[in-house]
Formats: structure tokens, sequence, C-alpha cells
């Protein structure tokens, strides 16, 4: 897949595919490189570009509020996700994440409950080119922790997830480590306690916040169009 692109307007595109617009039809290159310039039969030029993740944030299809960008660099910046790490993840829903993961080079297996939401996640993981490398199962982790083990990390995004947490130790390596992404305070709290009871150290949570600037000829200032919370993440480790 690649993107087709004039100024703020992108089209996600197959190669090869014949694209529809109001500027006239344009074919997708068989072997695109990015950069290429295309023109639809009246001569308006597109130019081709390589699907990056953000590009897969605002193109895969949604089945639910996705994991922020900000916040998928959290997870990573503080478990070193990385190349060759296995890693387990539950709450899948669009699968932002776990493709992120999986073309960083981690092998996922990410469990999602919802039968329908797990098939979309599926042809997402198509899309980003990481349907190899990322593993979407359908249930609930909960009732497979007895089967898994040996991963590198652990990433959560579930109601459950301090239930999860209190098996930690058994599903992660030895200096692995849990993320786990909770939208209330609440949760965040029962993670965290569940983290320290299981004998994790390191258990730290975070708001993750971001705020963008306003620059103009009067100054430069955060924007008042909103602060930008998405949630809270509890990280820690396996001794």
């Amino acid at each position: 897949m690649m993107l087709l692109v004039r100024g703020d307007r992108e089209f996600l595109v197959a190669p090869g595919e014949e694209l529809h617009t109001d500027l006239g039809v344009v074919e997708a290159p068989e072997d695109p490189e990015p950069g290429e310039v295309v023109e639809t039969h009246l001569g308006e030029p597109f130019t081709v570009r390589e699907l990056r993740g953000p590009d897969l944030f605002n193109h895969l299809e949604r089945t639910g509020a996705p994991m922020m960008p900000k916040d998928v660099g959290l997870v990573v910046g503080f478990t070193g996700a990385s190349r060759a790490d296995r890693v387990l993840d539950a709450g899948t829903g669009t699968g932002v994440l776990a493709a992120y993961l999986g073309r960083l080079g981690a092998d996922v297996v990410t469990y999602e409950r919802d039968a329908d939401f797990a098939e979309v996640a599926r042809e997402n993981m198509e899309l980003a080119g990481v349907a190899d490398t990322v593993d979407v199962r359908t249930g609930d982790l909960t009732e497979h922790v007895d089967d898994l083990s040996g991963f590198d990390v652990l990433t959560l995004d579930t109601q459950n997830a301090p239930e999860v947490v209190a098996d930690a130790d058994d599903l992660l390596v030895s200096g692995g480590y849990v993320a786990v992404y909770s939208p209330f305070v609440e949760s965040a709290k029962e993670t965290a306690d569940a983290a320290r009871e299981a004998g994790l150290s390191g258990v730290e949570t975070t708001e993750t916040i971001q705020r963008e600037m306003d620059f103009d000829d009067r100054g430069s200032r955060p924007s008042t169009a909103g602060v930008g919370h998405t949630g809270y993440l509890t990280v820690a480790r396996n001794e």
C-alpha cells in the first residue's frame, strides 16, 4: 500500500489501483518510489508517499478510539520494545499499538474479546504489512494466561488489566516490562496496586498529556484549544 498525496489531501491505494478523484483519474504505480510524481488523466500531479506509523493511525479502519501516537511512543520509550522482542498485548481494538510494535520488528500476540473487532484488526495488520509478525487472537487474555510465558513486554488496554498484571511474573521473562494504559485514574491505581502486590519493581504511573504551542506576533504560549489528556500509563518491571 502507498499514499497518493496532493497538498493536505491523501489517498490510500494499492500498487496498480485506479483512483478516481475530482482532479481526474490516476493509476498508482506498480513499483512505487517515494517522492515519485504521477498525474491524473487531467494532468494534475500527485506524489507517492510510503506508509509510516502516523499514516497508519490516520488510515486504519477504526473500531473505537485508538491509542494515540504519543501514548504509543511512551509505551515504546518506557519498555524499550524493539526488534526480536516477544510482546503480549490485550485490548487490540483498532490495532494501532500492535501495528507500531510489529513495524518495530517485534513478534506480537494480541488478544481482542470482540470477534468483529478482531477481524478488523487482522485486516489492519495486513494493511500495515505486519500480518506475519502480529498474531491477532479472538478471546479474553485472562482465560489463556496459564498457556503463555516468556514474553519481553506485556501491554494492556483492558478493564481487567489488574487481573492480568497479577500474573505478570509468570508471563514475562526476568527484566521484562508491563505497560498498562488506563482511561481513568481509579483503574490506574488498581493496576499499580496489583503490580506492587505481584512483586514487580519500578511501578510508576504517568498522566499522558500533550499540549500544542501557539506562535504569533504577540508571543508564544500553549494552545488554549485543550490540554490533550488521554489517560494514564502504568509501567512496571519483572524481577
